[in-house]
């Protein structure tokens, strides 16, 4: 019980001394995190108001594949992009392997399929309506997209938190993508499985704190957001 206790005042020590180790792997973890899901929700959420509020042939077949997709393991997902980014891949050229750019790409693959699924989802459910009203006043398409954002904003932004916090919170396609390298592509969560196998628990625990405390920050926007009492 004493090394736990111990565990947790050296974690603590870290972080009130800005250790520049472990806000380095905290900032690059936001950095990454942000990055990917501001890129995938500008990416989805325009795609995903149009195909459901759109009818067309298939519908319920796209649905299932885009549902699936959405709890596809992130391993797979770093596989994929390892081989694509690898020397011998299409994009071997560019060495953007063992980057924060390759870790960039493999986390906004991963949250792709759950931010367009959700908007999707969304939009199915609700935005044929705010679609009638902006025909009604005279939009087009792309004012109709505008309208379904605009009143449907609160629930995106929940979303968007929701996608963010699956990627901040995963391991396994930075590990692949990323390598762990310090001072380089080391993230949080990848951190945390490397101190847990080497032992040192006060800087696994104090990364494992700060990643609770944005858990907290999340769940927290989710639930204000949500109507939630």
């Amino acid at each position: 019980m004493d090394y736990i206790l111990e565990g947790f005042r050296e974690a603590l020590k870290l972080l009130t001394t800005f250790d520049r180790e472990i806000y380095g792997i905290i900032s690059l973890s936001l950095m990454v995190s942000t990055t990917a899901t501001v890129v995938a929700a500008l990416i989805c959420i325009p795609i995903g108001i149009h195909l459901g509020i759109k009818n067309f042939r298939g519908k319920r077949a796209f649905s299932r594949i885009l549902y699936t997709f959405m709890s596809i393991p992130s391993v797979i997902v770093g596989l994929m992009v390892a081989i694509i980014l690898s020397r011998k891949g299409p994009l071997g050229r560019f060495d953007l392997l063992y980057t924060p750019k390759a870790m960039v790409i493999a986390q906004t693959l991963l949250v792709i399929p759950l931010i367009l699924g959700l908007t999707y989802s969304l939009s199915k459910n609700r935005g044929k309506e705010i679609e009638n009203v902006g025909i009604t006043l005279g939009g087009n398409k792309k004012d109709i997209i505008i309208l379904i954002i605009k009143e449907l904003r609160l629930d995106l932004m929940v979303n968007v938190v929701t996608a963010f916090s699956r990627a901040i919170s995963e391991v396994g396609a930075v590990m692949i993508v990323g390598g762990n390298i310090k001072y380089r592509t080391r993230v949080i969560t990848t951190t945390i499985s490397m101190m847990k196998s080497m032992g040192d628990y006060p800087t696994a625990i104090a990364l494992g704190l700060v990643l609770l405390v944005i858990s907290f920050v999340i769940n927290s926007i989710i639930y204000s957001y949500s109507g939630e009492d």
